[in-house]
């Protein structure tokens, strides 16, 4: 794979001899491997795969250019075995996936450690033509399923029945397994970025908010929609969706290779700012989504992270108002030189369920 030669060759200018790869999602990427339990020695020749019994023919089956290892004891020993087959003496490891007792036991192995982070993550965060065509097809599923849920959406429907239903059409559109729980949130639960589904049944006047996503070939898709039931006096529901709304055109429309992602980020809470509503939107504009459906790069005031072309990330601005409700309207984007294309199709002028 290219992108484990590029991992090769980083290895002298990171200090070490070999790199250790134990977040499950980046050993996926670097090898292919899907199993639950596996582990990464890149070297700078061949590099090894460590898994269980369990795995012996899956690993087989998915793996190729790595020597595939089945543990038989406790998985420091192998890795320490490895190290000195293969004359590794200092061997990187991804801090940020390392319980503390893993690393206590691996520090008592004869292999000097070295702490290192974002080594694979820089490399995904560019999506390949490959990895663009597999987002694409999440996109499409999830937005299919969607489309099936929708004459389900109606006063009376409960949050958890209708997040059960898009649940069960998401698999049958063929994701294999979602990227996380699906959210549906009404009236004053809408105001709950990330609210579990109750039995709470929809009511006239309702902010209904979906958040959803897709997979395929382990790739996700990640995108919310709100709709408003009819009922009296809807104004203020109208007011705050269409701030978002054009919150949200103005963050997609400031996308592009070479701009900070704060400046993304500031396209929309500025807007939103300006409106009256700064108390109520404090999460960031958007993330990455690929293997994992958080990722790199964060769209926030907080990062000075540079955009750069292939990136593929969500724009989600959000209003919350306690006690009332609240609107978030999310697609993807994938970033190009002078502007993006938003991947995600769903209509989103302001859906207003009549039944």
């Amino acid at each position: 794979m290219q992108n484990r030669s590029i991992l090769n060759k980083r290895l002298p200018a990171l200090g070490v001899d070999a790199i250790l790869i134990t977040d499950l999602v980046n050993v996926r990427y670097l090898s292919g491997f899907t199993g639950s339990s596996g582990s990464l020695i890149i070297t700078k020749k061949k590099s090894v795969l460590l898994t269980d019994f369990r795995y012996q023919e899956q690993a087989a089956e998915e793996v190729r250019g790595f020597d595939v290892i089945i543990e038989h004891g406790e998985r420091t020993k192998e890795i320490e075995a490895v190290c000195h087959a293969k004359g590794i003496k200092k061997l990187g490891f991804e801090e940020q996936n390392v319980t503390y007792s893993f690393y206590r036991n691996l520090s008592k192995r004869k292999v000097s450690l070295k702490p290192l982070a974002n080594t694979v993550e820089s490399l995904r965060i560019i999506k390949a033509s490959q990895e663009l065509s597999h987002i694409n097809s999440a996109v499409k599923r999830a937005e299919s399923a969607f489309r099936k849920l929708m004459p389900h959406i109606r006063a009376g429907a409960s949050e958890q029945k209708l997040a059960l239903t898009l649940e069960y059409l998401l698999k049958k559109e063929g994701c294999k397994r979602l990227p996380f729980a699906v959210i549906v949130a009404s009236g004053p639960m809408s105001a709950l970025p990330h609210a579990q589904p109750t039995e709470r049944k929809l009511k006239k006047g309702d902010l209904v908010v979906f958040d959803w996503g897709g997979e395929s070939e382990g790739y996700y898709s990640d995108m919310t929609r709100t709709v408003l039931v009819k009922g009296n006096n809807i104004s203020k529901q109208k007011e705050l969706y269409y701030t978002v709304f054009e919150a949200q055109s103005r963050a997609i429309k400031a996308v592009k290779s070479g701009i900070l992602s704060a400046v993304v980020d500031a396209a929309a809470r500025d807007y939103i700012n300006k409106k009256g509503y700064e108390d109520f939107f404090g999460h960031g504009t958007g993330h990455g989504v690929g293997l994992a459906v958080h990722e790199k790069p964060v769209v926030s005031w907080r990062n000075k992270e540079t955009i750069r072309e292939n990136m593929v990330f969500t724009v989600e601005p959000g209003i919350y108002l306690p006690g009332f409700g609240g609107v978030r309207i999310e697609d993807m984007v994938t970033v190009g030189k002078s502007r993006c294309e938003v991947m995600t199709s769903l209509p989103k002028k302001l859906k207003i369920i009549e039944r």
